[in-house]
């Protein structure tokens, strides 16, 4: 309720035609905007910072003056509820209008920082993009329209000097939060004077209270590091299958190379039946020789599934569940008769918090390769699964992180430097 608020609207750009009908419906809302105390019921809008703040929106509103016309609001006749107007930092809510926004620069660059706003008329959308640019910088703009085309061009066209953009339609219009409420997964900032970054706000915020450090090295280094195996890093076989392991016994590095598996025409066939995807490239040999395979190929899916059978142990165990599958790629066809297996790794680990009456456990993330008989990869992915931890570690364990690693941004934007600079190749 206060008097001041930076996200607050200070040019609201209307096409022409309407404006005398947006300067009417201002007035009326405005009327209806009750000064003073914030505390007492019925009070919209409370006084601003200080008397100095009070004299710096007026000497603002003096300038505006000069390429404007007031509208609404007098502070000869100024009403003040619960309050004495004359010892609190009051000021009237002032509308004005300037007829011809390209002919001055004030109602651009001047801002008074309080409860003022300039309504200015555009003819084109090009016009209302111009003249939302000559603001040199908002935290924020706020664009109605049922037009979809028209948010588009709209966008593309102000986004260099806005740090944030709401756009409402009879669709959202509801559900907004308002041109004023930013959400912690948006920046809150803007460009120029709006404030030259991202700093104000927001998770990505937070980063500017982090060092950014880049480090170079080898991949094994970088893994010894960073905590995560790089692809190219020292890989630790193990005779003992990882899923017999508990998560407390299992080294990130740790890798089980698995035996294999020939893809047979059957194996598709059966897929097909299975799972309903009949595609031309993996049925019909005719439409297959004339793709970009020259030839039937397997489906991506039942390449990760027949993967799982590879590197899966079956039997009872400390593995709880598959979390997940991530950034899944396939970068090469698998065709009927080529032979495929698997490179199971160990890339991160990250502790979970034990409910009261749960099972202490931790989320592992497998580094998945599977290759063909040529030792190419034919898809890359990451696997996490939930594994117990051991009773032993538990009763020793020392503090964790407990961010899983898709929610961590700090630690993935460390991890992509670690690996652009250390030669290993990012998910």
């Amino acid at each position: 309720k206060a008097g001041q608020k930076c996200t607050a609207i200070r040019r609201t750009l209307v096409p022409d035609s309407m404006t005398e009908d947006v300067v009417a419906a201002l007035q009326k809302r405005l009327a209806g905007v009750k000064i003073g105390d914030p505390s007492v019921e019925g009070v919209k809008m409370g006084p601003l910072a200080g008397k100095a703040q009070v004299a710096e929106v007026g000497k603002s509103l003096s300038s505006l003056l000069n390429a404007a016309e007031r509208v609404y609001g007098d502070p000869d006749k100024l009403d003040v509820i619960g309050a004495d107007r004359d010892r609190g930092a009051f000021f009237p809510t002032t509308l004005l209008y300037s007829e011809k926004p390209f002919a001055r620069d004030e109602p651009h660059s001047v801002e008074a920082f309080g409860p003022v706003n300039t309504v200015m008329p555009y003819k084109s959308v090009d016009e209302a993009i111009t003249l939302a640019k000559m603001g040199r910088g908002s935290l924020v703009g706020s664009l109605f329209t049922s037009d979809d085309s028209t948010a588009r061009d709209v966008v593309l066209g102000v986004a260099s000097h806005h740090g944030r953009l709401v756009l409402l339609n009879r669709d959202s219009a509801k559900a907004s939060t308002g041109h004023g409420s930013p959400l912690p997964q948006l920046v809150h900032g803007g460009p120029g004077r709006a404030g030259g970054g991202e700093e104000m706000g927001g998770i990505r915020g937070a980063l500017h209270y982090m060092q950014r450090t880049a480090v170079q090295g080898s991949p094994t280094t970088l893994t010894k590091v960073s905590s995560e195996w790089i692809r190219g890093a020292e890989q630790k076989p193990d005779k003992r299958h990882p899923f017999r392991k508990f998560y407390d016994e299992i080294q990130i590095g740790e890798t089980l190379n698995t035996g294999t598996r020939t893809v047979t025409e059957k194996d598709v066939t059966n897929f097909a039946a299975i799972s309903g995807d009949h595609f031309y490239a993996h049925m019909n040999d005719a439409a297959a020789k004339e793709s970009i395979f020259g030839a039937r190929v397997a489906h991506g899916y039942f390449v990760i599934s027949a993967a799982a059978g590879l590197f899966v142990d079956p039997e009872p165990g400390p593995v709880i569940a598959n979390y997940g599958l991530e950034n899944l790629r396939f970068v090469k066809p698998v065709y009927i008769g080529d032979t495929i297996k698997v490179r199971f790794t160990c890339k991160q680990k990250t502790a979970k918090d034990t409910p009261p009456d749960g099972v202490p456990q931790g989320v592992i993330a497998w580094d998945v390769e599977v290759t063909n008989q040529n030792d190419e990869p034919v898809a890359v992915y990451t696997i996490l699964t939930l594994v117990k931890r051991s009773p032993e570690a538990m009763s020793t364990a020392t503090p964790q992180a407990k961010i899983p690693p898709d929610e961590n941004v700090a630690n993935a934007n460390a991890r992509a430097i670690a690996h652009t600079v250390g030669g290993g190749k990012p998910d």
